[in-house]
């Protein structure tokens, strides 16, 4: 299996409800180092898994519908902890969207897979990884 990983960040403020949480039930800002790793078991004709170009661009489009808001407030997230998993699912589902509908390329429709990890700081991280 061949894999391409591209990198941006994110700043997002939001807040959890549950005392598993503790005082990160109040307002909170997060800083999110984000991996996005796309697979495919064969190289297409040019010899890649994906462009990196593409793949970065839209990497970087996805993110910019989250950072610098308060997730609180965003309708999609209503009655949902945002905790980094949710949010490595939430990335990864927006992301295989632009791969459908072609925004990564046509070398991309080959894609089997993707996994998104977000690193919460050098110690703590999230992965969610799907099919394509």
């Amino acid at each position: 299996m061949f894999s391409v990983t591209v990198r941006d960040h994110m700043m997002i403020a939001h807040s959890f409800r549950g005392e598993v949480f503790g005082p990160a039930q109040r307002l909170h800002g997060a800083t999110f180092v984000v991996d996005a790793t796309f697979r495919r078991p064969d190289l297409d004709a040019d010899g890649i898994v994906v462009d990196i170009g593409l793949a970065t661009e839209q990497l970087r489009a996805v993110l910019s519908e989250l950072t610098y808001r308060n997730l609180d407030d965003e309708p999609a997230f209503a009655g949902v902890n945002t905790t980094t998993e949710v949010l490595a699912r939430t990335v990864a589902d927006r992301l295989v969207d632009r791969v459908h509908a072609g925004e990564l390329g046509a070398g991309a429709r080959d894609l089997t897979g993707i996994t998104i990890t977000l690193h919460e700081s050098h110690i703590a991280w999230a992965s969610y990884e799907r099919s394509l």
